[in-house]
């Protein structure tokens, strides 16, 4: 084996764990793999001479390319049109993959990415690395250019910011109760029913890519999300339930053409979040595959 091919099979054990930390970073499966793909060109081209952990070497690479990219996106100052709704991770309802598991371990659903996109850059950072990676302050503070001091309290600022969010339920069979209620009483016109799963505070955010004029990007109240969700009731015969980022949700596909990807976070019983991907050229990207058959 050449050197070359010893540093793909390095990198490659170590591929789905990098995966898994740039989606956290960035909230966007493309952008993830961008910057897997910009640590191996790295990695290629320096080798591993004098590296003890690769694992933890690898991870720093695939951190700076995020922090570059996540700066990229502050120094431009990206407020897209609307909302914007982190890419989800969507599977079959029926069935375990394990890659998925991997790239969402930590619950890591559609809800704590919104947040996370409201984070600088550095705290991103050092919250991601430390409280879900276990990375220690002493290898984050080189990355974000702080002291370790500094960077566990860009942690500590981010876990208040996150823990700010109550946590969903975790119950899967009972979360799928609950959203197939809600299909149920929107198809059915039930007003009265859809109020009665959804949290009275219930958010909906609809990433609609260019905003159609007069379009509600964000909903908010049951009865006002209630009325929005009885507007697109001709659409519940097309609803396929998926697993998106883990949790109960669904894909909205008439004449089997993905129109809508629904992320749904459950909290002690009831609807307390909708997230909506209906950006067609996002949709576009999506590997929508994993739902066939």
């Amino acid at each position: 084996m050449d050197k070359q091919d010893w540093l793909a099979e390095q990198f490659e054990a170590h591929r789905t764990r990098l995966r898994a930390v740039a989606y956290r970073m960035l909230g966007s499966a493309t952008e993830a793999d961008d910057a897997v793909q910009d640590a191996w060109l790295r990695f290629s081209h320096a080798g591993a001479n004098g590296v003890s952990n690769l694992g933890g070497w690898l991870t720093t690479l695939v951190a700076r390319a995020c922090l570059d990219l996540l700066r990229a996106r502050a120094s431009r100052q990206e407020q897209p049109l609307g909302v914007h709704v982190p890419d989800p991770v969507i599977s079959r309802a029926d069935v375990t993959d394990p890659e998925h598991q991997a790239l969402l371990a930590e619950g890591v659903g559609l809800a704590l990415l919104v947040v996370l996109d409201t984070l600088t850059p550095a705290e991103r950072l050092a919250f991601v690395l430390h409280d879900m990676f276990a990375v220690p302050f002493e290898e984050i503070a080189p990355i974000v250019g702080r002291s370790p001091t500094a960077a566990r309290q860009l942690a500590s600022r981010a876990r208040r910011r996150v823990q700010g969010a109550e946590i969903p339920d975790a119950d899967l069979s009972r979360q799928r109760v609950v959203v197939d209620a809600f299909f149920a009483a929107a198809r059915d016109g039930h007003f009265a029913a859809l109020v009665a799963v959804l949290d009275p505070d219930v958010v909906l955010r609809a990433d609609l890519g260019a905003v159609p004029a007069g379009a509600l990007a964000v909903v908010r109240g049951a009865q006002a999300v209630a009325k929005q969700a009885l507007t697109f009731a001709r659409l519940s015969p097309f609803v396929r339930p998926a697993l998106v980022n883990g949790a109960a949700g669904a894909v909205v596909a008439p004449g089997g053409r993905p129109v809508s990807v629904m992320g749904f976070t459950v909290r002690h019983g009831k609807i307390a979040e909708i997230d909506i991907l209906a950006d067609p050229q996002r949709l576009g990207r999506l590997d929508l595959t994993v739902l066939d058959g």
